[in-house]
């Protein structure tokens, strides 16, 4: 999922020009960004990543532990200067990679809820690319599963 592209500069309309809206035919065709079940939330976004509503897809009266992880863009990878990250994906198959392991994982680990937010587009240094939550009843399950999920996101997304 994650490729580097050269920034597009866009030349700024004429004075005076009308902005038209594509035809019909020419519009994107509406991917989905987010697909939720019982217990499982996946979503891709161009927006900021947001801790706390990742973290309220998984609150649960019955965990006694979340585990939160935020992937970050460093301003290095490999000992060379990194400007920025930028992510695209075929969102369908992105969002159905992420609920399949995000159902294997719930189900192994016993978790109450999982929740996997990826971000799309430029990503600056400091800003984070992908947000995963787990609870669970107790910290060594989260520990575990929050880590795999990350893991398995990584090797199958991206």
């Amino acid at each position: 999922m994650a490729t580097l592209q050269p920034t597009q500069n866009e030349e700024p309309p004429e004075v005076g020009a009308q902005a038209q809206a594509p035809a019909p035919s020419q519009q994107p065709a509406q991917e989905p960004t987010e697909i939720s079940e019982d217990h499982i939330y996946v979503a891709l976004t161009h927006d900021h990543l947001n801790y706390q509503s990742v973290i309220d897809r998984v609150r649960s009266p019955e965990a006694g532990a979340i585990v939160v992880f935020a992937g970050t863009t460093r301003n290095n990878f490999n000992s060379l200067p990194v400007q920025h990250l930028s992510y695209t994906s075929y969102a369908p198959l992105a969002l159905r990679t992420m609920l399949t392991i995000c159902r294997s994982i719930l189900t192994k680990h016993g978790l109450k809820g999982i929740a996997m937010v990826h971000r799309l587009g430029v990503v600056p240094i400091g800003e984070e690319s992908i947000l995963s939550a787990v609870s669970s009843p107790h910290r060594q399950a989260a520990w575990r599963a929050g880590e795999e999920a990350l893991e398995e996101c990584k090797a199958k997304v991206e």
